[in-house]
């Protein structure tokens, strides 16, 4: 049987995913439409930022050596509560301070469960379907360099 907390814990992972890595227009844009239908954006109060700040990126030789420093990279937050209580966090890579608080009103709402089927349907789907078809496009033009090497064995003498 499977834990439904953990089910929610996994789907809210997966949405706060999506939505750092949508771009900041068409994240406005999907937000937009999902408002539209709804008669209006829900009222909240911004408990932290949006604030921009910096964080260490650190990565490991070959994915499984030491890690090390790479650098710093730009990084925006936001955390807010909406009026009906539910508590939403973003970060996001970049200086998009309307992006983060976007993706924390949604990750609010997705807690409720009367939104949550119609928010990912307006929101958090399309946003997947464009990512997912950028992934596809990518692996389809590192496949067409793909390199294979074979070697030739000579009989013995």
């Amino acid at each position: 049987m499977t834990d439904p907390l953990q089910t929610e814990q996994e789907i809210r992972r997966a949405a706060l995913g999506v939505l750092a890595r949508a771009a900041p227009d068409s994240l406005a844009a999907q937000w937009r439409g999902y408002v539209a239908r709804q008669g209006g954006a829900p009222a909240f109060t911004c408990l932290r930022g949006p604030e921009i700040g910096l964080t260490m990126v650190r990565g490991r030789m070959g994915g499984t050596g030491r890690p090390f420093n790479v650098g710093e990279a730009t990084v925006t937050r936001c955390t807010l509560r909406t009026d009906c209580g539910r508590v939403g966090t973003a970060y996001v890579l970049g200086r998009q301070k309307r992006q983060a608080e976007i993706a924390a009103l949604v990750d609010a709402l997705l807690q409720d469960p009367d939104r949550r089927d119609e928010l990912r349907r307006a929101v958090v789907e399309p946003l997947a379907a464009v990512q997912a078809g950028a992934r596809h496009r990518r692996a389809a033009e590192v496949a067409a360099t793909k390199v294979e090497f074979f070697t030739l064995v000579r009989g013995e003498d």
